[in-house]
């Protein structure tokens, strides 16, 4: 379908703009460089996970310019499936822009059995759309491979990484809160424990009480054995520490992998 010349896009609307993040544009703009340069200079921010995710982010800023790609990967809030859903979208918007999908690497995935487009599961999702703006404002022109994990296995999300995995250009990155609606205290103890089974590639000790993206991390963890690549974490924190509120918190935790 064409008007004027050029291709009507199917774009993928934001859903949590205004509820997550800001819908304001330069407000956005704001919220993400305090959150930037509080991690540079490990300044206390609050408003709960944007200041943990910084942490890391923060670390993409020295590849600005030779960051091409980025593989998202998340677990499924809204929908039931197995296996994992790509979007049949050409770009995702946010308030900051449009990025577009690498159409060509979800061709390359598509054929493999584990794989689905499904759409609906994408619309409503947040996991994804959150690390969007950190994404836009840390680094230049770039494409971006977005998929949720359903009831997939390790082995089956492994072997859709490694069908993405290529040089310096691409990154992996998986969204995923730590513990969910523990008090202050025990949500401190059990994130800690996640935090070293993390770093020590223990991806069998992880399930859906130590995160709501254990699949993703377990499928990235083996990954990281098998490539030689060993975990750190940069920051480990709660929504009691970030936004006041110490009865019911959820975690949160930035790692970085590096060979």
């Amino acid at each position: 379908m064409k008007a004027a010349g050029l291709t009507m896009q199917k774009i993928r609307r934001p859903a949590c703009a205004g509820r997550f993040y800001p819908a304001d544009p330069n407000e956005l703009c704001g919220v993400m460089r305090s959150f930037l340069v509080a991690a540079s200079h490990r300044t206390p921010v609050t408003l709960y996970s944007g200041p943990v995710a910084a942490s890391a982010y923060a670390r993409f800023q020295p590849a600005r310019d030779l960051v091409k790609r980025v593989i998202l990967v998340g677990p499924s809030h809204h929908a039931e499936f197995s296996g994992l859903a790509m979007s049949s979208a050409d770009a995702f918007v946010t308030p900051l822009g449009s990025v577009p999908l690498d159409k060509e690497a979800l061709a390359q995935i598509r054929l493999l059995p584990q794989m689905i487009v499904f759409d609906e599961a994408h619309e409503l999702e947040h996991c994804l759309e959150v690390q969007l703006p950190f994404l836009q404002s840390v680094l230049d022109e770039f494409t971006i491979v977005p998929l949720l994990a359903g009831n997939a296995s390790d082995e089956e999300i492994v072997e859709v990484l490694v069908a993405l995995w290529n040089g310096p250009e691409t990154r992996i990155v998986v969204s995923s809160d730590l513990s969910h609606c523990h008090d202050y205290a025990a949500a401190k103890t059990m994130d800690q424990a996640t935090a070293q089974n993390i770093e020590a590639l223990r991806a069998e000790q992880l399930d859906d009480n130590q995160a709501c993206g254990f699949r993703p991390i377990r499928g990235l963890l083996h990954l990281a054995r098998r490539r030689g690549l060993s975990p750190c974490c940069v920051d480990l924190r709660n929504s009691g520490d970030t936004a006041g509120r110490r009865d019911r918190v959820v975690g949160y935790g930035a790692f970085i992998f590096a060979g």
